[in-house]
């Protein structure tokens, strides 16, 4: 059964493993973010505030004199750089500050803000990167001239000690989030499998306790279940197969002594033969449902081979068997079982219907399906699922002959092979039944 999803849960992750990971991501994520911006406020931002003080200190002590640089003046360029020749800084006209690199500066108005506070006026600090960090700056006291300070040991280019311990911690609180995630649910991956294996009829061996305490609960109650459902399995094989070999023997006795009736007792020795033979075919069902059609191995097999089999064995049996077969791919397969599904099938309607059978195959997306037609009277559709049920036989339409396990030998066998099984009415009249059987195993046809 498909859930409906609203359209933006279809984008959220639906495993517990991958929910896991999004919400250790996304916690990360905000811890780094949160982080960052703390440092940047309560560290970096204090720490560029004061190189902005230091500097402006450093502009109003070369200013202190008093010195008229209103006008560009190459001496008076040169006097100012004569006077912070010692302290790094130098000194440029409009020309020449563009010569040096200003045109790849960038403004940055809050540091600017401040600077003219401490300036006392309108200043203008842009940072350009060249072998160093370089400020510049323009100061009040000379709008035309720009003052570029080096900041020596600082590269923009260099990834901070900051943003590097952010990125490396960052990226192993991911990795240990993924395995984390990865270890909690690899038990429930296993059990996961071991459960989809019992439902097929395999036991697997006795799961691991590991993982989280809720976790080894399940698994161990998981086992548990799986034991006693393996015994029963067993102890109902057991039973069967001795109720099967039983019954053989006393049969045996009854058709020696038939054998030697005499000549006058005919009818009564046919009559006789003919209900060993159908015990025998219910004893034969029986072992059937039992081994649980596990018997070899699966290979590619072309099941238009199958039918043209059956066909030519059951040919004598109708008075028509119509084939249509469409061209078809080989499928992994068990031919051994899905043979006996298509005997079962044909013998159903040759049994109930009234001469005429119909197989056909066809490909039909990524299953081959194939179809046996009876032009009988039909079932009841309200009763179609409960004739998969072991021990159950069809209405009144179509008779009570046999031990009710044909279908239930069919069911199991398709299930095995991921495949789909349906029984319908043909609008002409009969029965119709139709198979799917995926093209590879990793396939599953949908109910």
């Amino acid at each position: 059964m498909e859930l409906k999803l609203k359209w933006w849960q279809r984008f959220l992750p639906r495993s517990a493993f991958s929910q896991t990971v999004l919400l250790i991501g996304s916690l990360l994520l905000i811890n780094q973010l949160v982080s960052y911006w703390s440092v940047a406020v309560y560290f970096i931002k204090p720490s560029y505030e004061q190189i902005n003080q230091l500097i402006a200190r450093q502009i109003n002590i070369l200013f202190v004199d008093g010195v008229d640089v209103g006008r560009e003046h190459l001496t008076m360029v040169d006097a100012l750089n004569a006077k912070v020749r010692d302290d790094g800084m130098t000194v440029y006209n409009q020309k020449q500050a563009q010569e040096a690199g200003l045109g790849q500066a960038t403004y940055y108005s809050f540091l600017s803000e401040q600077m003219s506070v401490y300036l006392g006026g309108e200043a203008e600090v842009r940072f350009s990167q060249g072998e160093n960090l370089d400020v510049w700056i323009k100061p009040p006291q000379a709008p035309t001239l720009w003052i570029k300070v080096p900041l020596t040991g600082i590269n923009e280019s260099d990834l901070s000690p900051l943003t590097l311990y952010l990125l490396v911690i960052g990226a192993l609180s991911v990795a240990g989030g993924w395995l984390f995630a990865r270890r909690q649910n690899r038990p429930l991956k296993r059990l996961q499998k071991a459960a989809v294996a019992v439902s097929q009829g395999d036991f697997p061996q006795t799961l691991p306790l590991s993982g989280s305490t809720e976790i080894v609960e399940v698994t161990h109650a998981f086992n548990q279940m799986a034991h006693s459902m393996k015994q029963l399995e067993q102890d109902r094989a057991l039973l069967m197969a001795g109720i099967s070999h039983d019954l053989r023997t006393p049969l045996t006795r009854i058709r020696l002594a038939s054998e030697m009736m005499v000549e006058e007792d005919q009818y009564l020795k046919e009559g006789i033969v003919t209900d060993i033979e159908d015990m025998d075919a219910i004893i034969n069902q029986f072992i059937a449902y039992i081994r649980n059609d596990r018997e070899g191995v699966r290979e590619p097999d072309q099941i238009n081979r199958l039918i043209q089999e059956i066909s030519q064995q059951e040919s004598h049996r109708a008075e028509t068997i119509e084939l249509s077969l469409g061209n078809c791919p080989d499928i992994a397969m068990n031919s051994v079982a899905i043979k006996r599904v298509l005997s079962n099938l044909v013998e159903n309607a040759f049994r109930y219907g009234n001469g005429w059978i119909k197989i056909s195959s066809y490909q039909q997306g990524n299953t081959v399906c194939f179809c046996v037609e009876d032009n009988g009277p039909g079932i009841d559709e309200s009763k179609v699922e409960q004739l998969f049920q072991p021990f159950t036989q069809g209405d009144s339409a179509r008779g009570s002959v046999g031990s009710g396990l044909g279908l239930a030998i069919i069911k199991r066998i398709i299930d095995r092979h991921h495949g789909k099984v349906k029984l319908s009415n043909r609008p002409q009249g009969g029965l119709k039944a139709q198979v799917w059987l995926p093209l590879t195993d990793n396939n599953v046809v949908d109910n």
